[in-house]
């Protein structure tokens, strides 16, 4: 049997050596019934993310040519109601509230390869009415959740994705400077909504956080979130380029000194003790002075890149300064339902904007998304309850 859904679909570039944005087309888009391990769901609510951005802007890659299809469905944090179960699903049934858990293929030890809705071939993500999905890509509500549903479609991506790095940065810090030793570390982060949900998961720990931005509407939740924030704009050209600062003298002497502030100011908001972990989602721009804000035996983690993939550092003052450098991707399933049941228990949610889009607004979003003219978590509608 063959099922239908309304949709946005995303379709294959028409040149791959100089790809073009792309623009998300409305259609009906069929698919084929579920099989014995997997789930038919209505999604209810999504959240956009920055890998739907990447896929709409084919950067660093066109999806569509990489798995080789001539068109996606994308978008995978959200939340479903589950229609009807294959014969070997035992998680969920019939009429439940499900988050999204976007693992689209897993390694041997359950670990993340390739995102469901994005780069894995084959799966369909929550920007239409009707969607399938495997069984271990949903993961319960609790039945009575006194949080919002859109509230879960913005967690369910981001926020187990920093259940699961600040659990191994931590880990890592903690390997290195006992509780006893240093009860509360100063943990800094730039980037976006996986940061924020980070740093308030350490403001919880015990952490002292703070969390860099430079757009206005971010700062406020950041404040509502319990987290400190700081204005980026402060500190003027704090955007490093290698070619540049080689090149270009006032470049250098503008950087220079946009560094210098920034880290006077580290040093003073820390008491001379700098950031023992930096949430770093930025890369590239930021990547020379998050190090240099470091303290000794410091943990710089990440599980994005937003801006630069490449990065360098030197070697020696690395392994001297004992820094630890932490890479994650996503989450492996429990630590996802761990991440849920936290979340239920402790309140550890994002703050959504009142304004959620239609269905219908979904190219509206695509711009101010584009713009950054959205919040941390800008959520959508697809089949409200």
């Amino acid at each position: 049997m063959t099922i239908k859904a309304d949709a946005w679909v995303l379709y294959a570039g028409d040149d791959p050596k100089n790809p073009a944005p792309a623009k998300l087309v409305r259609e009906t888009f069929e698919f084929d019934d579920i099989g014995p391990d997997e789930v038919l769901a209505e999604p209810l609510y999504g959240c956009w993310e920055g890998n739907m951005g990447h896929a709409i802007e084919r950067k660093p890659v066109d999806i569509c040519r990489q798995r080789g299809e001539e068109k996606v469905v994308i978008g995978n944090a959200g939340v479903v109601r589950v229609l009807s179960v294959g014969k070997n699903v035992t998680n969920v049934e019939p009429g439940q509230n499900a988050i999204i858990f976007c693992v689209g293929e897993e390694d041997k030890f359950g670990y993340p390869k390739k995102i469901f809705g994005f780069d894995a071939k084959g799966t369909m993500g929550c920007l239409a009415t009707k969607m399938k999905l495997k069984e271990r890509q949903v993961i319960p509500i609790p039945t009575d959740t006194r949080h919002h549903l859109a509230q879960w479609a913005a967690f369910s991506l981001r926020y187990i994705t920093a259940w699961s790095n600040w659990e191994l940065a931590h880990g890592t810090f903690r390997l290195l400077v006992g509780w006893n030793e240093l009860a509360a570390p100063n943990v800094w982060g730039w980037g976006g909504g996986v940061t924020l949900a980070e740093l308030d998961l350490a403001r919880r720990h015990g952490a002292k956080t703070v969390m860099l931005s430079a757009n206005e509407i971010r700062l406020q939740t950041i404040i509502k979130t319990g987290v400190t924030p700081l204005d980026r704009r402060q500190f003027g050209k704090l955007s490093f380029s290698d070619k540049a600062y080689e090149q270009d003298p006032d470049y250098r002497a503008a950087y220079l000194a946009a560094e210098k502030q920034f880290l006077e100011t580290v040093h003073e908001m820390t008491g001379g003790k700098m950031v023992h972990i930096f949430i770093d989602y930025v890369g590239g721009p930021v990547w020379r002075p998050t190090l240099k804000a470091l303290a000794r035996q410091g943990v710089v983690t990440t599980a994005g890149w937003k801006e630069g993939m490449k990065l360098s550092s030197v070697r020696a003052i690395e392994c001297i300064e004992r820094h630890q450098h932490v890479h994650t991707h996503y989450a492996r399933y429990p630590q996802g339902c761990a991440a849920v049941a936290y979340a239920e228990a402790n309140g550890w949610m994002p703050i959504i904007d009142e304004r959620i889009y239609t269905f219908d607004e979904i190219p509206e979003l695509v711009e101010a998304y584009a713009q950054d003219q959205v919040n941390c978590f800008p959520c959508f509608a697809v089949n409200p309850s």
